[in-house]
C-alpha cells in the first residue's frame, strides 16, 4: 500500500476565506455565527446561521462562468484551486489521468433549485434557466474543479449528508493506497443557506433558537445546547502519493493514515443510541491506520451542538479509547464555524493537518455549563499550544453514515 501526505489545503468559511485565514481564526477562537442576512429570516423560529463574508466570485472565476455555477459550486471551486495552488503541483508535469478530484456535498445547488422552482411558478416553464440542471446536481463542483486544473482522473462527489466530504477524503486516499492515483484534490462545499432550507431544519427542531446572541448559538458539549448552527463554505485539501510528493520537492503538511466509514442503520435522523456505528468507524479507522488509542493526540469531533449528538458521541470515544479517552484532546470547531453540513469534514480534516503542523489544539468555545453526560477534555473556551503527533476527525451524517480519518506528522 502507498503512502499518502497531505500537500495542499484551500478555504472559505464563516470565519476566513483562504485556509490561513481560517487557521488564524481557529487559534484565534473567532466565532462566524451571526444574524442570517441572505433572506429575510423573521418569521423563522431560527434566525442565526454562519454565513460566508465578503465573497464576490468574480474575484476568482470568469463573470459569464460563475453565472452558470450555483453557490456551492463558486465555494468549491475557489477553495479545490486554493488547495491546488498551494500544494506547487505543475500540471504540466503530470499525466492528467492521474489526477483526479472527490467532493463532497449532501444537498448540492439548492439555491438554484429554489430560484428556478420559484421562476416556474411564477413565470412558467418557459423562462427556466438552460443551465437549471447543471448548476443543481451535486457532481458539478466536482466537474467546475477538474475543468479548471485539467485532471482527467478519478472524479466524482460523494453525498452523504453530514459525512460526504470526509468520505471524499477518505475515498481520495484508497485511491492513492492503491495506486491508481498520484494526486486528488478532496473535500466538500455546501451553501444551503435559503429561506427553503431553514425552514425545512427548522420544523425538525434541529437547530438552536438562540437568535438574540448569535455567537454564542453553536456550543458543542455544553448542557444548555440547543441545536447545530447552519453555516455555508467549502474545505479542500491535496492528498498525494509520498515517493511523488518527494520527487518534486513538495511542503508536506502531515501524513494520512486511517479511514474508517460505517452506517448505524437504526434512524433517518438520529445516531443510533450509545454511538455504537461512530465507534466503529474509529475502530477501523484506527486499525487501518495501525494507531493505538492511547496515541491520538487530538480528536476534532463531529460535536454539532445537539443534544444527542454530543452525548453519543462521547459515548462513541469512551467507548473505543477505554481509559485512554481521559488523556485525548477532543474538540469541536463547530462552535466557531457552525456547521457546514456535507462540506463540514472538508474543513474540518483543515484544522487536523494543522493542529499537527502548528502544534495547536483548537477549544471549544461557548463553554459555560458542563454536562456530565460529554465528560471529556474538550478544551473549554481556549485553544492550546501542544505537539499533536496523531489527529482524528469524525463526521456523523442523517441516514446513519459515519466516516472518520486519521493523520499523523509525517516521518520519513
Amino acid at each position: 500500500m502507498k503512502r499518502v501526505v497531505v500537500t495542499g489545503l484551500g478555504a472559505i468559511t464563516p470565519i476566513g476565506n483562504t485556509a490561513a485565514d481560517f487557521w488564524q481564526a481557529i487559534k484565534d477562537g473567532k466565532c462566524g455565527i451571526t444574524n442570517v442576512t441572505r433572506f429575510d429570516a423573521s418569521g423563522l423560529k431560527t434566525q442565526v446561521a454562519g454565513e460566508v463574508k465578503d465573497f464576490e466570485p468574480t474575484d476568482f472565476i470568469d463573470r459569464k462562468e460563475a453565472r452558470k455555477m450555483d453557490r456551492y459550486a463558486q465555494f468549491a471551486l475557489v477553495a479545490a484551486i486554493e488547495a491546488f495552488k498551494s500544494s506547487g503541483i505543475d500540471m504540466e508535469k503530470e499525466d492528467p489521468w492521474r489526477v483526479g478530484v472527490i467532493t463532497g456535498s449532501g444537498i448540492g445547488g439548492i439555491e438554484t433549485f429554489q430560484e428556478q422552482t420559484e421562476m416556474m411558478i411564477n413565470r412558467g416553464a418557459g423562462r427556466i434557466s438552460p443551465f437549471f440542471i447543471p448548476m443543481m446536481i451535486g457532481n458539478m463542483g466536482a466537474a467546475h474543479i477538474a475543468m479548471a486544473v485539467k485532471a482527467q482522473g478519478v472524479n466524482y462527489n460523494t453525498v452523504t449528508a453530514c459525512a460526504s466530504s470526509t468520505h471524499a477524503i477518505g475515498e481520495a486516499f484508497r485511491h492513492i493506497q492503491y495506486g491508481t492515483s498520484d494526486v486528488i484534490i478532496a473535500g466538500g462545499a455546501e451553501a444551503a443557506i435559503t429561506d427553503l432550507s431553514f425552514a425545512g431544519f427548522c420544523s425538525m427542531k434541529a437547530m438552536s433558537t438562540r437568535n438574540d446572541d448569535p455567537q454564542t448559538a453553536s456550543r458543542p458539549f455544553d448542557l444548555d445546547r440547543d441545536g447545530f448552527v447552519l453555516s455555508e463554505g467549502a474545505g479542500f485539501i491535496v492528498l498525494e502519493e509520498l515517493e511523488h510528493a518527494k520527487a518534486r520537492g513538495a511542503h508536506i503538511i502531515c501524513e494520512m493514515v486511517g479511514y474508517g466509514a460505517t452506517d448505524d442503520a437504526y434512524h433517518i435522523t438520529s445516531p443510533i443510541p450509545g454511538g455504537a456505528g461512530g465507534a466503529k468507524a474509529m475502530e477501523f479507522a484506527l486499525a487501518d491506520a495501525g494507531v493505538e488509542p492511547k496515541e491520538v493526540t487530538y480528536i476534532n469531533a463531529h460535536g454539532t451542538s445537539t443534544k444527542y449528538n454530543d452525548e453519543f458521541e462521547t459515548q462513541a470515544i469512551k467507548s473505543v479509547f477505554g481509559d485512554a479517552a481521559k488523556n485525548v484532546a477532543v474538540s469541536s470547531t463547530k462552535s466557531m464555524t457552525g456547521h457546514l453540513l456535507g462540506a463540514a469534514g472538508g474543513v474540518e480534516a483543515i484544522v487536523c493537518a494543522k493542529a499537527i503542523e502548528d502544534g495547536f489544539i483548537p477549544a471549544t468555545i461557548n463553554y459555560k455549563t458542563p454536562d456530565p453526560a460529554c465528560d471529556l477534555d474538550i478544551v473549554p473556551n481556549e485553544g492550546r499550544e501542544q505537539a499533536v503527533d496523531c489527529a482524528m476527525s469524525n463526521s456523523l451524517g442523517f441516514g446513519g453514515h459515519n466516516a472518520t480519518i486519521v493523520m499523523k506528522k509525517y516521518v520519513d
